[in-house]
C-alpha cells in the first residue's frame, strides 16, 4: 500500500493561488485526480435549480486544489514542511516532517 503524503483530517497550507497563505483542515482526497478539498478554502458560488424537495438557489461551496498547490503543516514546526517517511520496527511506515523529523501520524 502506497502511503500518502496528504490525508483526510490533516492541517494544511495553500502554498500557491489566489489562496496563498491561507490555512485548514482537508475535507476529502481525491487521490484519482491529485487533489484535495479544504475547509473554508477555495469557495466557488453553484447555482442550482429546484429538484424535488430540494430548494434552488446559490449555494457557496469549496471546490477541489491541485495537491502541488498545498502543503501540510508540522504541529511541532507550526510551518509548512515537506513530508517523508520512516520505517518502524514492526515493519509499518509513518510520515515523518523533513524540517524536524517529529512524526505526523497519530499512532
Amino acid at each position: 500500500m502506497a502511503l500518502e503524503r496528504i490525508r483526510k483530517d490533516d492541517m494544511v497550507m495553500v502554498i500557491a493561488g489566489r489562496e496563498r497563505g491561507k490555512t485548514g483542515k482537508v475535507l476529502r482526497t481525491l487521490p484519482a485526480k491529485n487533489r484535495v478539498v479544504i475547509e473554508r478554502i477555495n469557495l466557488v458560488k453553484r447555482h442550482t435549480k429546484p429538484r424535488g424537495t430540494q430548494q434552488g438557489g446559490i449555494i457557496e461551496k469549496e471546490a477541489p486544489l491541485h495537491l502541488s498547490n498545498v502543503q501540510p503543516l508540522c504541529s511541532r514546526c507550526d510551518k509548512p514542511a515537506r513530508i517523508g517517511t520512516k520505517r518502524l520496527e514492526d515493519g509499518g511506515a509513518v510520515r515523518v516532517c523533513r524540517r524536524c523529523g517529529e512524526q505526523i501520524d497519530k499512532g
